[in-house]
């Protein structure tokens, strides 16, 4: 089974799910270092949409830079737009596989679609 996984090195989360990933026997495992390869606005909202959730569920709003650009009460559109100029505000991290999509949060939940 292939699994591609938007994954941020410096981020403990996103390191525990590759962890995972890598101790699933029979996962073949492509790692996209989403800042520096980051997806475009629309595979993201097609990533958000096999996930079930809203790009606001899948946003950094934590961010400082979310903050400055007043994404709290953004709609969903301007947060992909925002997203898409911006990948810092890409929560973290995200594997998709044939079985779906999941947030790591926690990196358990990326056992669904194993």
């Amino acid at each position: 089974m292939k699994a591609t996984i938007f994954h941020n090195p410096r981020c403990s989360t996103s390191r525990k799910t590759l962890a995972l990933l890598e101790d699933t026997p029979g996962v073949e495992i492509e790692i996209v270092d989403y800042l520096k390869s980051p997806p475009s606005r629309d595979r993201l909202k097609a990533l958000y949409d096999k996930a079930g959730i809203t790009p606001r569920q899948g946003l950094r709003a934590k961010e400082d830079l979310a903050k400055e650009l007043k994404l709290a009460d953004a709609s969903d559109e301007a947060i992909l737009d925002a997203m898409a100029a911006h990948p810092i505000l890409i929560e973290r991290p995200i594997v998709e596989t044939a079985k779906g999509v999941r947030l790591g949060r926690p990196p358990e939940r990326v056992r669904e679609v194993l």
